[in-house]
């Protein structure tokens, strides 16, 4: 089986680079390259569809013309005091939880959010749960998600920091018995 992972297009808080806020939307160029996805998702074969419930991963699945479930095991990281603010301002407006963020970047929870580590952790149940149900899944979803559930691949969330997920990108983990693997990276088109 297959598990299709959709990452949003580019948002606004992409541009201004800094940890997303819940209701950032696409720009227009985010909009343009889910549209430039959309025959690649078209050949894709899928029975489920799972969305997070945030503003940019909706829009994206409604310019892809999918409807699906929303679950908020799949939303973006929850950053908490920090949405909204680059590394700059985070820094200078939190400047001791901004350092033990950046020390133990695994365990440290952020005040009014989460660390990466209970994150990893509702990604694994979540994929876990729709592996149980052997057929195709679409995820329409985040970078932090998608790194993370190819961290599940390798079965630990040490692999974080070693990969990507391009706005508007395809990416493809594969389940076959009892073997995880990944098929297919920042496919574009």
């Amino acid at each position: 089986m297959d598990i299709i992972l959709i990452r949003h297009g580019e948002s606004e808080d992409n541009i201004k680079r800094v940890l997303s806020n819940d209701d950032a939307q696409l720009t227009q160029n985010g909009a343009s390259q889910i549209e430039m996805i959309k025959p690649l998702v078209a050949e894709l074969n899928f029975e489920n569809v799972y969305i997070s419930p945030l503003k940019r991963t909706i829009q994206t699945s409604e310019i892809l013309g999918l409807k699906g479930s929303l679950d908020t095991r799949i939303r973006e990281i929850d950053f908490g005091i920090f949405k909204g603010l680059g590394y700059e301002e985070f820094m200078k407006a939190y400047p001791e939880e901004g350092k033990k963020w950046i020390s133990d970047i695994k365990n440290y929870q952020i005040p009014n959010g989460e660390s990466l580590m209970m994150t990893y952790k509702r990604v694994v149940s979540f994929l876990e749960e729709i592996i149980k149900k052997d057929k195709n899944s679409l995820v329409i979803t985040h970078e932090g998600i998608i790194k993370l559930a190819f961290s599940w691949v390798f079965d630990s969330d040490e692999y974080f920091n070693k990969f990507m997920a391009s706005n508007g990108s395809v990416n493809i983990i594969s389940i076959d018995k009892d073997y995880k693997f990944i098929k297919k990276l920042n496919a574009k088109g």
